[in-house]
């Protein structure tokens, strides 16, 4: 059984927030080809993903649903800012990073590839937390 109350892994979920922004930038590469829908929400939920993962790195002690649950409500509030447009809000949204941390057109769908990515790393964390609970602790990077 998972030890919610055992806090995490920093240094684990540098790594795993290293990959995640390499995933999610190779998601959106023209080299990589990838159907539309996949480049799109693929991207979505790995934004997500990371948002949630950053979270967990903040917060170490803090619940893995309560970090789910924050890490969702993040994203759709950075989802419905969308819905306003500032021209200096514009115009971050029209460069590079400010495309890729804010986004530029609302969508619900996009809701739903962030529940997704959030769901996958609630349940790779909690998978962790499994094998860390079943003696693999060092194994994951577990604290001892």
């Amino acid at each position: 059984m998972p030890n919610p109350t055992r806090p995490r892994h920093r240094g684990l979920y540098l790594v795993w927030i290293a990959l995640v922004i390499a995933a999610g930038l190779a998601s959106r590469s023209p080299w990589l080809g990838l159907p539309w829908f996949w480049a799109k929400y693929s991207g979505d939920a790995l934004w997500a993903l990371l948002v949630f993962f950053a979270f967990a790195w903040l917060w170490p002690a803090v619940r893995t649903a309560s970090i789910a649950i924050l890490a969702f409500s993040f994203s759709c509030a950075v989802e419905f800012s969308q819905l306003y447009h500032a021209p200096w809000l514009d115009a971050i949204r029209q460069t590079w990073f400010g495309r890729l941390a804010l986004g530029d057109t609302f969508a619900w769908a996009d809701m739903l590839a962030y529940l997704a990515g959030i769901a996958c790393g609630a349940g790779l964390e909690l998978f962790v937390r499994w094998l860390a609970g079943m003696g693999c602790g060092q194994a994951v990077g577990e604290k001892t």
